[in-house]
């Protein structure tokens, strides 16, 4: 497809979010996206619009509103109920033919790894997926001797070549920039209760075609387990911790500290642990006001979905493990010795309260 003409890329304007909702219940990733959206349209001087897709879903708009949306736009049908491929992708596209965002943000979850490629053929765009970091700025970064440096671009920050470096990429020449954007990777704003925002109900109307396809049934997975990225403390544990027997001694600490039990993702490909406990760049990214590294050697994948959290302690028998470069805290030595005897100066602390 050929480049937008300029004065065409000028009509888009705004900062768009993908508000994903199931059965009715928005996710987190959806505030999260609003609160970048917040900081990016504020280096535009522009807005915030939420997207929310579905059906029977009208009050969903108020606590995108509370979270900072400027506007929601709702798409209400019953043709939306249960997440399939063409109707959402129907809707999307066509809310961002009728409203011209000048960027779409969408979740990299299940939903939106599905979603946010077939709307960006849809509509003609590029997209960047799996993003870690969104900003405003120039583009190309470093001014190149006769080619024009174009100003206020998203530029779309992601690990590439299995994490090994980092690439930011822009799309200068379509509109909207498009981006997917890992859950919890970006910050939420604190909600203002009883904040308003403009609601516009659009419909595009919705014909089956041959793209559709028939739910046969659907079969939701019961799990007795805390989400990991909910999860406050984190005690985490890679393959230096041996066995799948041995992470006793882990679940252990996290009992006796109130935290959760994660790992890598050595620890998930060896089938001791499931992988929604997996923490990383093919894992889960957590944000916990406490991490626990234990048996980790620190490995770029790994740290891309836990550095952001308050306190790192790291516990390693090698001095030189790359963990210890991200750690706040760290310990070097026989893990375990060191996390039995912890586990008890932690449970007699709390038992002397």
């Amino acid at each position: 497809m050929a480049d937008m003409a300029k004065e065409v890329i000028e009509q888009y304007k705004g900062v768009f979010v993908f508000a994903q909702q199931i059965d009715n219940e928005l996710s987190g990733i959806a505030f999260e996206l609003i609160g970048k959206a917040k900081v990016l349209a504020a280096d535009l001087d522009t807005q915030v619009t939420a997207v929310v897709l579905g059906s029977g879903i009208k009050d969903l708009a108020k606590p995108l509103a509370e979270y900072g949306a400027d506007r929601v736009i709702v798409v209400d049908d019953p043709a939306l109920k249960e997440y399939m491929t063409e109707p959402y992708t129907h809707a999307l596209a066509s809310v961002i033919n009728e409203f011209k965002p000048e960027i779409m943000l969408v979740g990299a979850t299940a939903i939106g790894r599905d979603l946010g490629p077939c709307v960006s053929a849809r509509v003609g765009t590029g997209l960047t997926a799996d993003c870690t970091s969104l900003d405003i700025g120039d583009f190309p970064l470093n001014p190149i001797p006769g080619k024009e440096q174009l100003h206020k671009q998203l530029l779309m920050t992601r690990p590439a070549f299995g994490g090994n470096t980092i690439a930011t990429i822009a799309c200068p020449y379509n509109r909207p920039q498009m981006a997917t954007v890992r859950p919890g990777v970006m910050q939420k704003c604190d909600p203002v209760a009883g904040a308003t925002c403009e609601v516009v109900d659009f419909n595009p109307g919705f014909e089956k075609n041959h793209k559709y396809v028939e739910i046969k049934d659907i079969v939701k997975a019961v799990s007795d387990t805390v989400d990991i990225m909910d999860a406050k403390i984190l005690v985490s544990g890679g393959r230096g911790v041996g066995s799948p027997e041995n992470f006793k001694i882990l679940e252990d600490l996290a009992g006796a500290i109130g935290g959760t039990v994660s790992c890598s993702r050595a620890v998930v490909d060896s089938g001791w642990k499931p992988k929604d406990l997996q923490v990383g760049q093919t894992g889960k990214t957590v944000r916990p006001n406490v991490y626990f590294a234990i048996g980790i050697s620190g490995a770029i994948q790994h740290v891309a979905g836990m550095e952001e959290a308050d306190l790192i302690i790291a516990i390693n028998k090698d001095e030189d493990a790359p963990i210890f470069d991200v750690a706040d805290y760290g310990i070097v030595g026989d893990l375990n010795k060191i996390v039995p005897a912890l586990t008890e100066q932690i449970k007699e602390a709390v038992a002397n309260k």
